[in-house]
């Protein structure tokens, strides 16, 4: 399996943090020296391990603002 390269270029926030101190973060990440992109995923501390995640584009991102700010969320 090849080595996954990746570098947190600027970190937003965090969204959930798990019992086991997993947080749900969003970063904009590059990865394997590609141009960053925006990434929402879980991190195990020091993120020394991730989970799943998506990636977006910066035009994807905020398409998915858009979705969640037109929502009806009680």
């Amino acid at each position: 399996m090849a080595e996954l390269k990746y570098e947190i270029t600027e970190s937003f926030g965090a969204i959930s943090e798990s019992p086991k101190g997993w947080k749900k973060e969003v970063n904009l990440i590059s990865w394997n020296g590609r141009t960053p992109r925006y990434d929402i995923r879980d991190w195990a501390p020091n993120h020394e391990k991730m989970g799943k995640g998506v990636t977006c584009s910066k035009e994807e991102l905020k398409a998915l603002r858009d979705i969640l700010n037109g929502m009806e969320l009680d």
